[in-house]
């Protein structure tokens, strides 16, 4: 039975996820994206999730889909405390220091969640890339990215070359994705890039 302190837990924590639809994914912003078309941290978890449905069936390896999907549901839900982190000052924090904000963050967040220990481990496997999932996942977070970065320069923007070429060097946790990506930039090397005057001098 599911009592009212569960019950008042839960739509606290769904309040705060709630927040990932007004908190802006700052790496764009800080690109020149404007703050009306920058996709927010939710936005980019739908996408994430939906990457990855369609990534398993594309694997050699069993994929539990429930997993999977709770893994991306779950890889950036510390960030309603912590907000995104632009790279700039993710350079400035040890790994360590960042990990152990987010799996404070996430702790407070699932705490008296029934299923708390279990989602946290879910989290932690995306992290580590500990399993196929965790891997698979982590694969999804980062082509997703890239396809919004392909979207945003169809529309237009520019600016968005170093997000190319750093993952141009990533390694790819399974082929698929790496033919995805690859498929994605030559793609991107043919299409006409619109013109976009800089701002002039007064």
């Amino acid at each position: 039975m599911t009592t009212k302190p569960e019950i008042v837990r839960l739509l606290a924590l769904l309040m705060d996820g709630n927040q990932l639809k007004r908190i802006p994914r700052s790496g764009w912003l800080l690109r020149g994206v404007g703050p009306a078309e920058t996709e927010s941290v939710a936005e980019h978890t739908y996408g994430t999730a939906l990457t990855a449905l369609f990534l398993a069936e594309l694997i050699d390896e069993d994929v539990d889909l429930a997993r999977l999907l709770a893994m991306c549901l779950l890889h950036d839900l510390p960030e309603t405390q912590l907000m995104d982190l632009p790279p700039a000052a993710v350079l400035h924090l040890t790994p360590a220091g960042k990990r152990k904000a987010e799996e404070s963050a996430l702790r407070s967040l699932l705490s008296g969640v029934r299923s708390s220990p279990a989602l946290q481990a879910l989290w932690t496997e995306f992290e580590e890339a500990s399993s196929v999932e965790g891997r698979l996942a982590r694969d999804a977070d980062k082509l997703e990215m890239m396809i919004q970065a392909a979207c945003y320069e169809r529309s237009g923007r520019r600016g968005l070359d170093e997000f190319w070429e750093t993952m141009a060097q990533h390694r790819w946790e399974f082929p698929v994705c790496r033919k995805l990506f690859d498929e994605l930039s030559a793609r991107r090397r043919l299409e006409p890039k619109p013109h976009r005057p800089e701002c002039q001098q007064p």
